[in-house]
């Protein structure tokens, strides 16, 4: 499997189930950035325990590896499992969505992108993949995290809505950092 049909696969079950997600993460760097290399597929989720036995009918156990524990504890706790497609080595990170403001709103702002020549799905808005992308680096110092959000800015370039980045980094207290991303990708050489 590749991982553009994993990508299919996920995103056209979560439609099928009633599910809303959105794709973010890599696969939304690369939608809105430069290209570049991943094995595994972020999206986040809105999911309810009643959800856990549909996403298991749709990811059957005889090629997909997913923890109904891990499930439940994600969904009481708004965190993180995974889907694992074994035979590829390829991953889904589903994250369930909180009821902060900020996952509200990233909920609201997000679009569809075309993701093959006859299907879509639906994608965080740039602004909101590059604010994940912040609490990502200051959480780990992954510079990947950097490259990301500068390949974002570049070429978007001015489609971004930056008064909406700059309300969103104070709220989280990442305006510092913004502020150096922007310096560093707004420099000339």
């Amino acid at each position: 499997m590749e991982l553009a049909e994993l990508l299919h696969r996920v995103t056209a079950a979560f439609e099928e189930l009633g599910i809303p997600y959105l794709v973010t993460g890599s696969m939304a760097t690369i939608a809105y950035g430069e290209p570049r290399f991943t094995r595994d597929i972020d999206v986040v989720v809105r999911l309810e325990k009643r959800d856990i036995e549909k996403l298991r009918s749709v990811f059957p156990e005889v090629e997909y590896y997913l923890s109904p524990e891990a499930a439940n504890e994600a969904i009481e706790n708004a965190g993180q499992f995974n889907i694992l497609h074994p035979r590829s080595g390829l991953k889904i990170d589903l994250m369930v969505a909180s009821s902060s403001e900020f996952d509200e709103s990233r909920f609201r702002r997000s679009r569809k992108l075309p993701i093959g020549p006859s299907s879509e799905a639906m994608f965080a808005s740039p602004e909101d993949v590059i604010i994940k992308k912040l609490e990502y680096f200051r959480q780990g110092e992954s510079d990947k995290h950097l490259r990301d959000i500068a390949g974002v800015v570049k070429v978007m370039g001015e489609k971004i809505d930056h008064e909406y980045i700059e309300l969103w980094s104070r709220c989280l207290g990442l305006e510092s950092l913004w502020k150096k991303v922007l310096e560093k990708t707004t420099s000339k050489p």
